[in-house]
């Protein structure tokens, strides 16, 4: 050996770190960490991969906001994570009751932005999007470092104090083995046990052998987890950080001031002329026969939605840059809140003729979907106002309004809607008014949608009652068929509303008239309940 490269004699040689490693930011990795994330792993897989249902994905949801606060390794304290964890658990209550593939997506998307929370950064929507695909990038820097870890660990020999509990536990377990051996009658005993124990293990982990497709989702999920855990630092760029208030600078007549003055002018007078026509027509009359109620109250209320959306946008466009150093400004202002009346008038328009729908015949899921649409463009509207006086940029505006829509979009995916519609219409026809019951039979509905139609039972109008019926006992017998699979169906399949709902059926079962019993009596009541029902779609 050439003697240069001998190492003195007593030393030994070591390799240097790497960049990674002498980083003066870079902090190692706990066993906490390193537990969390072979946890959030098992957890997607046991809850989502090998699971069946939606009470997987509120296993899922419930718990990766736990192993995150525990497994972070640099978390920032932000008010909005409570905020984050309160939205969560309210989409993991949804999946457990009833769920849906929107409630899914909002808790997907509510994860990313609880993940995002934890840097400190404020999770707005595009934002979020974008820290979530950036989670690749850090998860390969953070599986870097384990490997760094890993290369330059080396074990050491365990203290005094747990070598005083170790050694005794190994020497009593070999000590005990031999006596074992020495005894024929002992050692078949547990032979026998330790074979019906080895069988069991053997039947287990044939079970649990994950696939090829498995063992990929499992190295996504911790790839993913761990760009989450050992986060990258958010950087200062234009990316993340942006000022909301717009710059101060010298006062000048803006070029666009006057063409914008007359368009507010312009559209002041349209919408007073509009208003007026929209109230003398359809605000105190009654209604002929053949009034065309989808085309005023439904296709109607969607343009007018249009138009409230359109006034946001070209708000928010005239009051930014120079116009708001012009010297005018105020006068623009009080056209601006001239038309902002008009708008809340127009929107107050919108919701009465949605109002007009729902009182002909009933809720369904769309017109729960264009109240909250028209609350949306309400909330964003007043935004673009919040912007105007307190001279926000259009960025703070997109930023807040985009919170608005998802926010509608979640309660829409999270709150009982079917519930709520079915006991809606329900009221109304034992109210006397059976028009809303033409939404019972023409749309489809969930189990806690079902749960609501027993108080029809009891319903006066015949043809009601006996399609209820007949709805009900083809529901029960549908579940009955699949009885035979419910010991072998996977708990993450199992739904609240479902096991209410098929307890419910059973018990209600005896008040069913005689023709519920037969396929072919069902058929004909339903069918007559739907060409009853039908003069009100």
């Amino acid at each position: 050996m050439d003697p240069q490269f001998t190492p003195p004699y007593g030393t030994t040689s070591r390799r240097p770190l790497s960049p990674i490693l002498s980083d003066p930011s870079f902090q190692p990795a706990s066993w906490r960490e390193i537990t969390c994330l072979l946890l959030i792993v098992a957890v997607a897989d046991v809850a989502v991969y090998r699971g069946q249902g939606y009470s997987g994905y509120a296993l899922l949801f419930v718990t990766l906001p736990v192993l995150f606060l525990a497994g972070v390794a640099r978390r920032e304290r932000f008010a909005i994570q409570w905020v984050m964890g309160l939205l969560l658990a309210g989409v993991s209550s949804r999946l457990a009751w009833c769920g849906n593939p929107g409630a899914v997506l909002a808790g997907a998307f509510l994860t990313v932005c609880f993940a995002m929370s934890l840097t400190g950064l404020p999770p707005w929507v595009v934002r979020a999007l974008v820290y979530g695909s950036r989670l690749v990038g850090a998860g390969h820097r953070a599986l870097s470092e384990y490997w760094q870890l890993l290369s330059h660990w080396s074990p050491s020999v365990p203290r005094g104090s747990v070598l005083s509990i170790v050694l005794p536990i190994v020497t009593l377990g070999l000590f005990g083995l031999i006596f074992t051996l020495a005894n024929p009658d002992l050692l078949k005993a547990i032979s026998t046990e330790l074979e019906l124990w080895a069988r069991l293990a053997n039947q287990w982990l044939v079970g649990f052998t994950p696939g090829p497709v498995e063992i990929l989702f499992c190295l996504g999920t911790g790839w993913l987890a761990a760009g989450v855990l050992r986060p990258q630092l958010p950087d200062t760029s234009d990316d993340f950080v942006q000022v909301d208030v717009a710059p101060e600078t010298e006062v000048a007549d803006a070029p666009l001031f006057a063409p914008f003055r007359n368009t507010l002018v312009s559209v002041i007078g349209l919408f007073v002329v509009y208003l007026g026509f929209e109230f003398q027509t359809l605000w105190f009359r009654e209604f002929p026969d053949g009034f065309h109620y989808s085309g005023y109250a439904h296709e109607g209320a969607a343009w007018l939605t249009v138009a409230l959306g359109l006034a946001t946008v070209l708000l928010s466009l005239i009051f930014r840059g120079q116009v708001l150093r012009d010297p005018r400004l105020d006068s623009l202002k009080r056209l601006a809140w001239i038309w902002s009346a008009l708008n809340l008038m127009l929107a107050v328009a919108v919701i009465h003729r949605l109002l007009i729908y729902v009182d002909f015949n009933g809720m369904t899921r769309m017109r729960t979907i264009g109240f909250l649409g028209i609350a949306s463009v309400i909330s964003g509207f007043l935004f673009v106002v919040a912007k105007i006086v307190r001279q926000r940029t259009f960025r703070w505006l997109i930023r807040r309004h985009l919170w608005t829509v998802t926010f509608a979009a979640y309660l829409y995916c999270v709150l009982p809607v079917d519930a709520w519609i079915n006991k809606y219409n329900v009221g109304r026809v034992l109210a006397g008014d059976p028009a809303p019951c033409v939404q019972i039979i023409a749309h489809p509905t969930s189990d806690e949608g079902l749960l609501q139609l027993f108080p029809l039972l009891d319903c006066d109008n015949t043809v009601i009652r006996d399609g209820v019926s007949a709805m009900l006992a083809s529901e029960l017998t549908s579940r009955h068929r699949s009885a035979d699979d419910a010991e072998a169906r996977h708990w993450t399949s199992h739904q609240c509303a479902g096991d209410e709902l098929l307890d419910r059926l059973e018990a209600e079962s005896a008040r069913w008239p005689a023709n519920s019993n037969s396929n072919t009596g069902r058929s004909e009541a339903i069918n007559a309940f739907r060409d009853y029902a039908w003069q009100w779609y």
